[in-house]
Parts: C-alpha cells; structure tokens; sequence
C-alpha cells in the first residue's frame, strides 16, 4: 500500500520563489542557507507524489466562484498567468489515480471537495516545490494540488482541516502500489497585506506554531478563525493548511529540520520538515 513518508509546512511567498531562480546572493542568501538542508533531505526520501495543500490567488478561482475544498484530478497542471505571465517553472505531472482515490475515499467520510479536472496552479504551489526541489527542467515527483479557501470568508476551522488531513491520511493508506508520498502545507507565517496592520508580524506565534505544529496539532486545532487572524495577521490565517499536511501524517513523528526568517517581503518565513515513517496512529 502507499505511505505517508514526510509532511512539511512552508511559506509560499512570491519573492522567496523569485529570489530562489536567481543565484543564491543579496539580502536572500540568509534564507537559503536557513532552508537549503531540506533539500539533500527530500532527495533521499525518493517520493513518487507529493500533495500539495495550498491556496489559490483569484488564478483559477474568483471571489464568485471559491469552492471551500478543492482537489485537481488532471494529468498535468500548468503554471498560472499571475497577472504578468506564468511563471517560468515546469508543469506539473498528475497522479490522476491518486487523486481519484482520495476523492472516492474523501468526500464519503462527509468532506465535499470539489473536482477540478483542468487547474492551473499558482505561486501558492509552484513556490513550496521551488523550496523543496529547486529549480530543474522538470519536477522530479507527481502533484496532486488540494486547493483551501483562506482567502474569503467564511473560512474551514482550524479542526476541520486537521480532521481532513486524516481523512487523507486513511485514504492514503489504502491506495494500492506502494507510492511514496509527501504531504505539503503550504502558507504563512504571520502577515497582513493591507489595512491598518498591514506588516504585521507576530514572531513569538509563529515560533509557538513551529513546535506546535508536530508535537502538539490538537492544541492548533482549538484556535479559532478569529484567534489565528489576529496572532498571525489576515494572510497567516493561511496556516490551517499546514494542519491539513499534519493531519494526514501519525502521532510521535519525529522533526528534520525547522527554520524561520523575517521579513521576507513584508511576511514571516517559516519551514519545517517531518518524518513519518516512525509514527503512530
């Protein structure tokens, strides 16, 4: 049966994406150095698929149509045009049969995802596989893209993506073949975008969420849309999609790395990777 190898939870900001194609120096080497030991680490872990739980920004989704829980089912995702042309990144390969699986295994445990069988994926996406695998002519695993509603409200609750995580994380376990799977939780750490406290960051929350975020989820899943908007800023919220990720992987899991950076832009930066290989459930 397939396996939840490793989870991890990464910002997907814009900038670290674009800095990241360039050559490593200016104010952004800081960062690199902070996250580079991830990738020798998930190049050993030779993953077949990785699920990628992220957000979309008004690509392929708008404010008219923004289902709560979306997963593709396509063969193949290409870069979104953001507003000034896709980004010069490798379209993502599908693994349709996985994404079927979850959906049939999913939506009967009373999680209605909506289907989308042709999805272009964003910065929200592409910028986490970025971080993880650099930049290579093509991704070296397939994508399975699960999109999440952070952007408008009413948003899902902090419990109810860890509670989706499992669900996926039960289905996963069931799907036949041995498929090697990483599970990405995308967004964050504290930041706000506009308003009155546009800038915002909240260092010492976004610490407490690393930690928490393997040793302690079930205390994260108690925070309330209104508790994470204000700790982490508007665009924190987002951090429910790393409980999706850790929902999906077991209990007394073990942390390979964790690193943090501010600013990066005017947002927080955080990354941390988990290996489940020795968990529990």
């Amino acid at each position: 049966m397939a396996e939840v190898i490793a989870g991890f939870g990464v910002s997907h900001i814009p900038a670290l994406g674009v800095a990241m194609e360039g050559d490593g120096t200016g104010p952004a080497a800081a960062v690199f150095e902070k996250f580079a030991p991830v990738r020798e680490w998930v190049r050993s872990l030779e993953l077949d698929t990785v699920i990628v739980i992220y957000n979309d920004h008004a690509s392929s989704f708008s404010l008219e149509l923004l289902p709560t829980f979306a997963i593709g089912a396509a063969e193949a995702y290409a870069p979104a045009d953001e507003g000034y042309g896709a980004r010069n990144v490798p379209v993502a390969q599908g693994d349709a049969d996985l994404s079927w699986h979850l959906i049939e295994s999913v939506i009967p445990e009373g999680f209605d995802l909506a289907v989308a069988q042709k999805l272009d994926v964003d910065h929200g996406l592409t910028v986490p596989l970025t971080v993880l695998f650099g930049a290579p002519p093509e991704w070296p695993v397939k994508i399975v893209p699960l999109e999440v509603n952070v952007v408008q409200q009413p948003t899902p609750s902090a419990q109810r993506c860890l509670d989706l995580g499992a669900a996926i994380g039960r289905a996963i376990a069931s799907f036949p073949g041995g498929t090697r799977v990483g599970v990405v939780g995308t967004g964050g750490m504290s930041h706000q975008l506009q308003g009155r406290r546009a800038g915002h960051i909240n260092s010492e929350f976004d610490r407490m969420f690393l930690t928490d975020i393997v040793d302690n989820p079930r205390r994260l899943a108690k925070l309330s849309n209104t508790d994470l908007i204000q700790e982490a800023g508007s665009e924190g919220a987002e951090l429910v999609m790393w409980l999706v990720m850790r929902g999906a992987l077991g209990d007394n899991v073990t942390e390979v790395h964790s690193a943090y950076h501010v600013p990066v832009s005017n947002t927080a930066a955080g990354l941390v990777a988990i290996d489940n290989r020795t968990a529990t459930r």
